[in-house]
């Protein structure tokens, strides 16, 4: 008496597609945000780490991931050799280097022979 029966509802094929793709959208929405707030922007800045990393020479200031702060005097295929300070050299790998400070600019010409 006080129990009410309950009638289920027979389900129709174009309802069920409906319902399970509104259930998918917002696990959509969420790995497309995902992308372009994380994985995109790490991508970059991998990309970036690279470029840097491929095009340091000698003499650029460098700073690495342990806050070490030198001059590039060699360069080699994975490692670079710094100087810290007059006579204290210190071989680091270069995928530790996070920061070129200054790039050192490439010799001037001899103009003083032309004047």
């Amino acid at each position: 008496m006080f129990i009410t029966p309950a009638y289920a509802q027979a389900a129709s094929g174009g309802d069920s597609m409906n319902a399970m793709f509104l259930q998918l959208l917002p696990l959509v929405f969420i790995v497309v945000i995902f992308y372009f707030l994380l994985i995109r922007p790490q991508q970059r800045r991998l990309k970036a780490h690279q470029e840097m990393i491929s095009n340091l020479k000698r003499g650029d200031v460098i700073v690495t991931s342990g806050g070490l702060i030198g001059t590039i005097k060699v360069v080699a295929d994975d490692e670079v050799r710094i100087e810290l300070a007059p006579n204290t050299e210190v071989r680091v790998v270069r995928s530790t280097i996070s920061e070129v400070r200054a790039k050192k600019e490439p010799a001037p010409a001899n103009d003083s022979a032309a004047n």
